[in-house]
């Protein structure tokens, strides 16, 4: 991490660090996640009922957030090539440590990448077997549009994420719901081939089964 410090915000238990990572920690972790993406490759996923996110995903760790007409679930593999996921990169593992900690650390990094108008609904994380254990979020390539409001519903707030900024959803804060309304495509040129990189780490726990209904709520995408 560079010297920037934790930030207030307006939501008890949303954590912001803005420029967390310099640029060359941010180019080397691209350097990284592509590198991990030729084991992993990038795909679109579904949702249960058909319907295709407008984001491309793909995941590090030994578990990996998958949504198709099964259901949104956790699970080892990757679901079209069948191999394991790769090992989450060390300096993700050692910005949790910086930031959240705690005595868990993240089994799970789910990569999305948005370009060509991607965004993501409002949703929740809680596909994850402890609720309690903290989400951190990094921000890579274009800015983008990011929305947050509390988990029982009510007004949102709006603001910027930029490359290199880190987030993250603690306590009264975890189960926030939250999304990207829009991207500022171009404001970087960080991504090969352009966009927007969001890495998020979690403790997904045990691999949830696919017919939990619990699932079928947590992250809804957002229209094509």
């Amino acid at each position: 991490m560079s010297a920037v410090s934790e930030v207030k915000t307006a939501m008890e238990g949303f954590r912001l660090w803005p420029g967390a990572l310099d640029a060359r920690a941010q180019a080397e972790l691209v350097e990284a996640v592509f590198a991990r993406l030729d084991q992993a490759p990038l795909y679109r996923p579904q949702t249960p009922g058909g319907r295709p996110f407008s984001v491309r995903m793909s995941n590090f760790g030994p578990l990996g957030w998958v949504s198709d007409r099964a259901g949104y679930r956790y699970q080892p593999t990757h679901p079209e090539t069948g191999a394991a996921w790769p090992a989450i990169p060390q300096a993700l593992l050692d910005l949790w440590d910086a930031t959240v900690g705690g005595p868990a650390r993240p089994d799970a990094c789910l990569v999305n990448l948005y370009r060509e108008g991607a965004r993501m609904g409002l949703h929740q994380d809680r596909d994850e077997t402890d609720l309690g254990a903290p989400v951190l979020s990094v921000s890579l390539g274009d800015a983008a549009l990011f929305r947050i409001g509390p988990a029982e519903g009510g007004r949102t707030t709006t603001l910027k994420l930029e490359s290199g900024d880190v987030c993250a959803l603690t306590g009264p804060a975890r189960l926030a719901r939250h999304g990207v309304d829009r991207v500022l495509e171009g404001s970087s040129r960080l991504i090969p081939g352009g966009g927007r990189l969001n890495l998020t780490l979690r403790v997904a726990g045990a691999a949830r089964g696919e017919d939990d209904q619990s699932l079928m709520t947590s992250c809804a995408p957002a229209p094509p």
